[in-house]
């Protein structure tokens, strides 16, 4: 074979990956870039270019576009704090083999193979405040003063759209995190025991540090995965009340299919892409400085 056939070869096995993200994503994103510069009502073939006038509306003081963001980055610090913590307490748990703890794995990751809508389905009624089980429970247990309108007030509704997350997801970070204990070796445990290390000490000097890489996974995982957030909240408070749990993908969905501003839309979603990019980056940083 040709030195420069030898050469060549990598580049077709990738081509036909490199074509299909060109035409599925790279043009999309190109697209969403130019009609963010105009007004399009996203039927008509008719788009005005109109320059910065959407990025101006959007990052003016006061704006949807703040309180949308303010809301995600809540959401994003919640939730992916919570999900590790639980994911990590519940691997360390199940690596225990404790009796029926492979039925606990598959009960726990069983939510994420159900369709978000299902989900945000089955938390509607749970949150229900009269007929919900939360309340109904509270009531049982005397325990009144406790019931709330968890998805219809504006100061709980948003830690309400946290919880179904994190029920939806604590799963997986405890699929990861089991997978990352199994290949921390067992010889490891075993000096620490003989060396007098209790649970905690165990835990905070050996496991966690061991795991490092596992967490940054997911904390990467999570802070992508809160962004495009969309389908729980819309399903369950749409943005409300009050946009107190709205989003920045239900902001551009509002603007896009209600009220019929692809402009505006397209604009939310590159600000969406550039704040996704920017912790990215930031996180992967973050994680190299602290790996040396």
């Amino acid at each position: 074979m040709n030195s420069w056939q030898s050469k060549l070869r990598p580049y077709l096995f990738i081509a036909p990956l490199v074509i299909l993200s060109g035409i599925f994503i790279y043009y999309c994103i190109g697209f969403t870039v130019a009609t963010s510069f105009t007004d399009w009502d996203g039927i008509s073939d008719e788009m005005d270019f109109i320059g910065l006038r959407n990025y101006a509306k959007l990052l003016t003081p006061g704006s949807v576009f703040w309180t949308a963001l303010k809301n995600n980055i809540i959401f994003m610090v919640v939730t992916v704090v919570i999900q590790a913590g639980l994911g990590l307490l519940l691997a360390v748990i199940l690596k225990e083999r404790l009796r029926g703890s492979n039925v606990f794995k598959a009960i726990f990751f069983m939510p994420i193979a159900m369709a978000p809508v299902i989900i945000a389905a089955i938390f509607r009624i749970i949150m229900d405040p009269n007929v919900g089980a939360i309340n109904e429970a509270l009531r049982f247990l005397h325990l009144d003063f406790l019931a709330q309108s968890w998805l219809g007030d504006p100061k709980i509704a948003l830690y309400s759209i946290c919880a179904i997350n994190i029920f939806e997801w604590m799963g997986f970070s405890m699929i990861i995190y089991y997978a990352g204990l199994m290949s921390i070796s067992e010889d490891i445990y075993e000096a620490a025991k003989i060396d007098g290390c209790g649970f905690w000490n165990t835990l905070f000097r050996i496991t966690i540090p061991n795991l490092s890489g596992t967490t940054n996974t997911l904390i990467l995982l999570g802070i992508v995965g809160s962004l495009k957030t969309f389908d729980i909240v819309i399903q369950t408070t749409g943005g409300g009340p009050g946009r107190s749990t709205e989003f920045l993908n239900t902001y551009l969905y509002k603007a896009g299919v209600q009220q019929f501003n692809g402009g505006l839309s397209a604009a939310i979603g590159v600000m969406v892409l550039i704040i996704a990019v920017i912790l990215s980056i930031v996180q992967v940083i973050v994680n190299n400085r602290a790996n040396r």
